[in-house]
């Protein structure tokens, strides 16, 4: 098979952080830990948005992680522990489906 169409126990979760280098050292301990499988790191994003009654626009990094559902709650607390800001961005997105290997792979790398 191909493609994997169907709920998939697998989770994208998007962090952002104000620059390469955080976003790179949350991503190693999470990898490290194995609360992820991997982290991609990617900058050149602009946030717009309101913090403290304040419109805010800044320049910041997305990092995208891939772990399984039953890792979200622990990986999101580990966000919370090394990230600086306080309030991080971290939201867990559903998988529906994708490469059949890499599904495996991502549930593999992340078994405790």
């Amino acid at each position: 098979m191909v493609y994997a169409q169907s709920k998939s126990p697998t989770r994208v979760v998007l962090v952002t952080a104000p620059d390469t280098e955080t976003a790179a050292g949350i991503a190693r301990s999470l990898v490290s830990e194995r609360l992820a499988a991997c982290g991609n790191v990617v900058p050149g994003l602009t946030s717009i948005y309101r913090w403290e009654g304040e419109v805010h626009e800044d320049q910041e990094v997305l990092l995208i992680l891939k772990t399984r559902e039953e890792r979200v709650e622990e990986l999101v607390r580990r966000v919370a522990e090394l990230h600086p800001y306080d309030v991080p961005e971290v939201l867990a997105l559903p998988v529906d489906g994708g490469l059949p290997a890499y599904l495996s792979w991502v549930e593999s790398e992340t078994s405790p």
